[in-house]
């Protein structure tokens, strides 16, 4: 049992960044309609971020004992993240609302291309460990059933108010109601007075800004790269479909439980953890589907 237990909390430390990501990623394409695939290189990129403002800027500014610490890259890196996201909804997503969902795909296919080849010919294919972690995150906390790190704790709890804070934002306040009408009839809002296509940007570049959180929380974590998105991608999609496309509370529920089911998978039969996924997906795409909590047409 206490293997079990233990295996589950590292499973659910991965489930922080499927859920925080799926998240995002249900935001942009419940609200918007476009399939990010560039996600995965904005969560890169905002780890990167967060290793830039540590790492380099003192440098680059003639201050080499000046570290941009980690809670204030915990803020910055979502805004910068989040404004670059913007820069792409403007710039080049604008461009193909009117098309099928596809030529978003394949655009934001490229975006991630270009972005994986400038960090990988700027920083190299390899990892590089974040040397900035909170000094009161460091260490290990006695659960009772293991001893688990400090920070992996942190980063489970705050995920987690994150994920209900956005999920009350979108689904029970005015600001979300304004969103969700924008979308599904923006005509109508605009009758209103509502600058609909500015509340587009600004949706995209705060599911964006949800990706780059995610990059900060998993800089000290995982190894710095710039194909670590690459790994997560295609498991964040499964992720969103399993939870239901477009549904925020799915996305949330998914992440954090199949990264769990991932963990404890690993006690009975520790290679199928990788599949395991996958295999949950076709089930629930035979049974129901539009997601378990998506709506069924």
């Amino acid at each position: 049992m206490k293997l079990i237990l233990a295996q589950g909390m590292l499973g659910l430390n991965n489930g922080v960044f499927y859920a925080m990501l799926s998240l995002g990623l249900a935001i942009i394409f419940g609200l918007l309609n476009v399939v990010n695939f560039a996600h995965g290189a904005l969560y890169m990129a905002g780890a990167f971020v967060a290793l830039i403002l540590y790492s380099y800027v003192g440098a680059w500014i003639g201050l080499e004992q000046l570290h941009i610490n980690f809670w204030v890259a915990l803020v910055l890196a979502p805004v910068i993240v989040g404004c670059f996201g913007m820069l792409i909804e403007r710039l080049l997503l604008r461009h193909l609302y009117k098309f099928d969902p596809i030529y978003s795909l394949l655009l934001t296919f490229g975006v991630t291309l270009v972005l994986q080849g400038l960090f990988i010919n700027t920083f190299g294919a390899s990892g590089t460990p974040y040397p900035g972690q909170p000094e009161q995150l460091r260490g290990v906390v006695n659960l009772g059933f293991m001893m688990f790190p400090k920070y992996r704790l942190f980063a489970i709890v705050f995920s987690v108010l994150v994920c209900l804070a956005v999920w009350f934002v979108i689904e029970r306040t005015r600001i979300g109601a304004m969103l969700r009408a924008g979308t599904e009839n923006p005509e109508l809002v605009k009758a209103f007075g509502i600058n609909v296509p500015l509340m587009v940007t600004l949706t995209f570049g705060f599911g964006t800004g949800l990706a780059g959180l995610a990059g900060v929380l998993a800089a000290p974590i995982y190894s710095v790269s710039p194909l670590m998105g690459a790994d997560l991608i295609i498991i964040i999609f499964a992720v969103v479909v399993i939870g239901g496309m477009g549904s925020i509370m799915g996305a949330v529920v998914a992440g954090f439980g199949l990264g769990l089911i991932e963990g404890i998978t690993k006690v009975f039969y520790a290679p199928a953890a990788n599949t395991v996924i996958f295999f949950l997906m076709v089930v629930v795409l035979l049974v129901r589907p539009a997601g378990l909590f998506g709506r069924q047409s």
